[in-house]
């Protein structure tokens, strides 16, 4: 008898039965398993190896587990201490697995350097077994290790792509360059970073005045219109007493003038990082301890005791001492020409015959020898004759070569055309 007629002389209850079984077997039978999905998902889905480079995932010769939604997530926090072998001991995860781990080289070796604050999130199956690990290296790069479906781990690097979009501050000095920074929405970071850009140039302690401005042109990083971090400086403008100074970020990373010439030069200004300057360079001085007059041939620096002192240029240290008047010193020759001296310091790490580069520490502030508190007197000597540190001349630095400087000026113009339009804008708002 066919299948129909039988079908219809069945009871109204069964009917409706078999008819509803009938229809979830089809559509049982149209949808794609889970590991189908997350196969396809794999396929999709493009992972980027390399900064601003979309590249398609790589198919590896063991493919990795199921890539579908985790059964569990376990996020870990690494706190002050932390080992990668703590944290795996205080979650269950065996030693046989860190030891796996750390043979898959390069890329998983960083996580030899986690810090406090940092998130490492284990992916876990339904037995709550290990199947992953991620781990964000950076705003835009995340190590990734998975279990193979032989067994086996594999390690990645998962770099998103980052919009970089330019932003502006400017700012005019009324008490002192830091404020001017903060008001401007530069972050402390941005600040030392613009001061360090013209450090060769300008003391930030004895040249900064009242009615100074600056400008400067940024990168902002976001990740899917979210930003996410900060960038470095790409152009920027500094006003001193009427003098414009300019300084251009190259692919190399360092800065330039808009000429091609290094803003790094053979000395910088201040040798400190101080927090005011108790006097100035004057050859006809008090001195604050015998009230007699005394030339005092350089800059002191007043700053707390411990506060860093680093070698204003490259040389060779000639003497590191003490003696009662300068207190514990440091001299260094920087050529047959310069020669420059660091007195009352706290401490000296430099020895004798040392040889040192420009912006190693030398040694502290202190109060030590004949002074009234803790300072950083600085002298700078030419050809044997004292000069005043904030004012010598001093050597030209290098220029970029022909090819360079034929890829340096074109990005260079067009930065600092914008630099020039937005500041107009911006003067004209105001």
């Amino acid at each position: 008898m066919p299948v129909i007629r039988i079908f219809k002389l069945l009871p109204r209850g069964h009917q409706i039965a078999i008819g509803a079984l009938s229809t979830a077997m089809a559509v049982l039978v149209m949808v794609p398993t889970e590991s189908a999905q997350a196969s396809r998902d794999r396929t999709e889905r493009p992972v980027v190896e390399g900064a601003h480079r979309q590249l398609p995932l790589k198919v590896e010769d063991q493919p990795l587990v199921d890539d579908g939604l985790p059964d569990r997530e376990l996020v870990v926090r690494v706190n002050a201490g932390d080992t990668l072998s703590s944290i795996f001991a205080r979650n269950g995860f065996s030693s046989s697995l860190l030891h796996d781990i750390s043979q898959l080289g390069a890329d998983a070796d960083q996580l030899k350097q986690i810090h406090p604050g940092e998130r490492l999130t284990f992916f876990l199956d339904k037995k709550g077994q290990f199947k992953a690990l991620s781990y964000p290296l950076d705003v835009a790069r995340t190590l990734e290790i998975r279990q193979t479906t032989g067994g086996g781990l594999h390690s990645r690097i998962i770099s998103a792509e980052l919009e970089h979009r330019t932003q502006y501050a400017q700012a005019e000095v009324n008490s002192n360059f830091w404020n001017a920074g903060i008001s401007a929405g530069l972050n402390p970071g941005q600040i030392l970073s613009l001061a360090a850009m013209f450090a060769w140039d300008l003391d930030f302690a004895l040249d900064i005045r009242a009615g100074d401005r600056f400008a400067v042109l940024y990168e902002q990083r976001y990740k899917d219109g979210i930003h996410v971090d900060t960038g470095d400086i790409l152009a920027a403008e500094f006003i001193n007493q009427g003098k414009v100074y300019r300084a251009v970020r190259h692919d190399d990373g360092n800065y330039y003038s808009p000429e091609g010439r290094a803003m790094r030069k053979s000395f910088l200004r201040a040798p400190v990082n101080f927090s005011h300057i108790s006097s100035n360079f004057n050859p006809r001085r008090l001195h604050p301890v015998t009230g007699q007059i005394k030339a005092h041939r350089g800059i002191d620096y007043a700053a707390r005791t411990g506060t860093p002192v680093v070698a204003a240029g490259s040389g060779v240290v000639v003497e590191s001492g003490y003696n009662q008047f300068n207190g514990n010193y440091v001299v260094i020759r920087h050529d047959g020409t310069y020669l420059t001296k660091y007195l009352h310091l706290h401490q000296r790490t430099v020895n004798k015959g040392e040889r040192v580069k420009q912006e190693q520490q030398i040694g502290t502030v202190g109060a030590t020898g004949r002074v009234t508190g803790p300072h950083l007197h600085y002298e700078f000597l030419v050809n044997g004759v004292h000069q005043d540190p904030k004012t010598v001349k001093l050597p030209q630095s290098a220029i970029l070569s022909r090819a360079e400087l034929a890829r340096f000026k074109p990005k260079a113009e067009q930065l600092l055309v914008q630099l020039d339009r937005v500041s107009e804008v911006m003067l004209a708002r105001q």
